[in-house]
């Protein structure tokens, strides 16, 4: 839940004045992101490169397959006729023709590895009876007597700033008064997410519960005993020899971790169906103190789930969604800055929550910047990369004085799915990529109707996308989150179908023809 690690600019537009901040405060004026395209560490380029070198058999061996069958073409009918009397009295040609083209076919299909579809996912909605006003959240928040007066001051500003409509949904412990968090209450919060989530999901696809032979769950911090991925075997009597995972304390960008694990348990295992579950738990991590640092998450993250069904069967390929192109991990663990910046502790009080540093902003771009670094030659156009790296020679080699060039990304992606951790991180890295509104408007819908929802908010904004229609066959989807440790991490898709808009499953479905809305900057509460 507070694992998340890009949070931090919600509370930033509040009151600027040391008075009403208080005399010590973790969370300060919004700080922007780096400007994380103006300095690039050449050893993230160099691994990126390395990534299109490790395919470079495939892209020998095209180039001269198509070359011998264009040329083969050419041939006239005497022509193919002399060759094939050549060959019929030339038994060794024959042979070493036959030898090299059976040693280069078995090389390719040995070491081609195989392929990963997204068959489909599901997002989960609670019912109605969870939906949390913010004046809601802010009555609840008083009635509750845990917070002093410049906290909820201090709770007020955030929510008024922060992004969130009135529709997002809280779990029953924490919204009832008094609030009852326990951990009977926080199973039940997991079964109805997780549960919700994959009921829908094998309705869908038709898949049972018995054909899934991978099971990878996140939850960054719920993890009771047994775990989660046990919760959901027994619940759906998975068969014995199922693969499972249960990922715990690694933040918002947990997702593309469990999912990445996933892939590489494809890899292994031909013929499989894997589930990758995402989600977060509320209900033992809504933090009842008064250190500022720690009430950051109270205001904006909320419940949510999603899980997905992937496959390596050639089979599914017909049906799926998408197909799996890359995926990038980048962890920044090592640096001690980068790794206390989101840390889970107790208050002086004794009351556990999870602390934002206030370095939290250039610990996040500078992650953000080693992500992207890697991830642009796998997927930017060859003119882009051309015009990087002569930009990049130009200043680091010949030091010559010039302006950093910033790739165009929009002509490597169609759809964007930023994680919706706060509005100021989306408004930073809406400038530094140069995005548009359009490119940004899955994240802020998703921060808006369903708040931060950790590790899951990408799932909610790539529903979002196929609900407005917006998913053609071809087309490049961009998933990146960031998460607490500190990990920024990319998925990307290529879409294999043209995606039709659900009128039955799609956690938008009765809302979305309301949507886009127009945020505004700030709401003012009756409470």
């Amino acid at each position: 839940m507070a694992s998340d690690t890009v949070t931090v600019p919600a509370p930033t537009n509040v009151d600027d004045s040391p008075k009403a901040l208080g005399p010590v405060v973790a969370i300060r004026v919004r700080q922007r992101l780096p400007d994380f395209l103006q300095s690039v560490n050449l050893k993230y380029v160099k691994l990126g490169y390395h990534n299109v070198m490790s395919h470079a058999l495939y892209l020998f061996l095209m180039p001269l397959l198509l070359a011998v069958a264009g040329e083969f073409t050419r041939l006239g009918s005497d022509e193919i006729l002399q060759l094939w009397k050549h060959l019929q009295y030339n038994l060794a040609s024959v042979l070493i023709c036959s030898g090299a083209l059976v040693f280069v076919a078995t090389l390719y299909f040995m070491s081609r590895p195989r392929p990963v579809y997204l068959v489909d996912f599901a997002c989960y909605r609670p019912e109605d009876a969870r939906k949390t006003s913010m004046d809601l959240f802010m009555q609840r928040s008083v009635e509750s007597g845990h917070f002093n007066e410049k906290s909820l001051d201090f709770q007020r500003k955030i929510v008024e700033r922060s992004g969130l409509g009135q529709d997002t949904y809280l779990p029953r412990a924490v919204i009832n008064t008094p609030p009852n968090p326990c951990m009977a209450e926080a199973r039940r919060e997991a079964e109805q997410v997780m549960f919700g989530a994959l009921d829908e999901l094998f309705e869908k696809t038709g898949v049972k519960a018995k054909d899934v032979g991978i099971l990878v769950v996140n939850c960054s911090l719920f993890n009771p005993t047994p775990s989660l991925s046990a919760m959901i075997v027994n619940h759906y009597k998975m068969r014995g020899n199922v693969r499972s995972v249960n990922l715990g304390g690694m933040g918002c960008s947990a997702s593309i971790v469990a999912l990445d694990i996933a892939k590489d348990l494809l890899q292994v295992h031909g013929g499989s169906y894997a589930i990758v579950l995402s989600t977060e738990n509320i209900t033992l991590n809504w933090y009842f103190g008064n250190d500022r640092s720690k009430l950051v998450s109270n205001c904006i993250f909320r419940m949510g789930g999603a899980a997905v069904l992937l496959s390596n069967k050639r089979s599914e390929r017909r049906r799926s969604k998408y197909e799996l192109q890359h995926t990038v991990r980048t962890h920044k663990g090592a640096d001690d800055k980068s790794f206390q910046c989101v840390f889970q502790e107790e208050d002086s009080e004794g009351s556990v929550g999870v602390s934002l540093s206030r370095e939290l902003m250039s610990v996040a771009g500078d992650a953000l910047k080693a992500n992207i670094t890697t991830l642009g030659p796998l997927v930017l156009p060859l003119s882009e990369q051309l015009l990087f790296f002569a930009n990049l020679v130009a200043r680091k080699f010949l030091e010559i004085k010039m302006k950093a060039y910033i790739p165009d990304f929009k002509l490597a992606f169609n759809h964007f799915c930023i994680h919706a951790g706060g509005r100021g991180v989306l408004d930073e890295v809406e400038k530094n990529l140069q995005l548009t509104e359009w490119h940004m408007e899955p994240a802020r819908m998703t921060l808006y109707r369903f708040g931060n929802t950790s590790s899951s908010s990408i799932w909610y904004e790539l529903a979002y996308t196929e609900a407005k229609g917006r998913v053609r066959r071809g087309d490049k989807v961009w998933q990146i989150a960031f998460g607490s440790g500190f990990k920024c991490n990319s998925a990307v898709w290529r879409a294999l179908r043209t995606v039709q808009p659900s009128s039955k499953y799609s956690p938008w479905s009765d809302c979305i023809d309301s949507f886009p809305v127009k945020v505004p900057t700030s709401q003012t509460l009756n409470t």
